[in-house]
């Protein structure tokens, strides 16, 4: 089943040096750009991280620091994926908990701040697990009846994943084809950051999701211990995630 687009939609992966959103960076990202008249777009970059790549990340992925050294840095490229991406919708495969936020993090720190509040973001990871609980390998298998041979390069779990997607719309009745529905269906929580640290409860008020205050308030956490904000401010949480609280912290500020 094709996928009813009203805006265009990148699928993209990205391959890294570790899983830590906040410290590690991005060493491959490969996306495929699908427009509402079914054209497709293919691309994929080797990026130079400016740091070591574990050699367990080089077991996953197979990327070593010899086949990245002449590419170019994120901050070259940050500007020419963010116009890529402007306007569309996003998917993935985990990618609402770590390759947007992820990528969100390369592209502040290479200083484009870039606005996804209106976009959609499918993770067909989630659809998967709500559905039948497998990996990618096996979600390609299980929906495409084919094996992913090249699993853990970005641009076939990037192909993989469109194709899941497209045969999940397939098998499922219930499963709407519409990327609204589908980014709703999808996620987990409603994040205010995409780290997931802060989330909207029920009343839309924006609380913690960690933590001893896990579950209060931000705003109201703020006024009445001002050094959480600090502690959080100079601690191991991404450049998202602190632009958030600040930003949040400067509301009530002007109240």
């Amino acid at each position: 089943m094709q996928l009813n687009l009203k805006n265009p939609i990148v699928f993209f992966d990205l391959e890294t040096t570790g899983v830590n959103i906040a410290t590690d960076r991005i060493v491959e990202i490969s996306y495929l750009k699908v427009y509402p008249n079914g054209k497709e777009e293919c691309k994929t970059l080797r990026i130079n991280p400016g740091i070591p790549i574990p050699p367990e990340s080089t077991a996953v992925h197979g990327i070593s620091d010899a086949d990245v050294a002449n590419c170019q840095t994120f901050k070259e490229v940050a500007k020419t994926i963010a116009r890529e991406i402007e306007g569309c919708d996003l998917a993935g495969y985990n990618s609402n908990r770590f390759d947007i936020p992820l990528l969100v993090e390369e592209l502040l720190r290479a200083g484009v701040d870039i606005d996804l509040s209106k976009r959609k973001m499918i993770d067909v990871q989630t659809i998967f697990h709500k559905m039948e609980q497998r990996t990618l390998s096996a979600a390609y298998k299980f929906y495409c009846d084919k094996d992913l041979n090249d699993a853990h390069t970005a641009e076939a779990d990037t192909r993989a994943t469109y194709e899941v997607l497209k045969s999940q719309l397939d098998r499922y009745e219930n499963l709407p084809n519409d990327v609204a529905a589908l980014a709703e269906f999808s996620t987990h929580n409603k994040n205010v950051d995409f780290a997931g640290r802060i989330v909207y409860n029920d009343k839309g008020e924006e609380v913690f999701n960690f933590g001893k205050y896990k579950g209060r308030s931000v705003a109201e956490v703020f006024k009445t211990d001002i050094g959480y904000y600090g502690w959080m401010m100079q601690g191991d949480f991404t450049l998202n995630t602190k632009n958030v609280i600040t930003s949040i912290k400067l509301r009530a500020f002007n109240k």
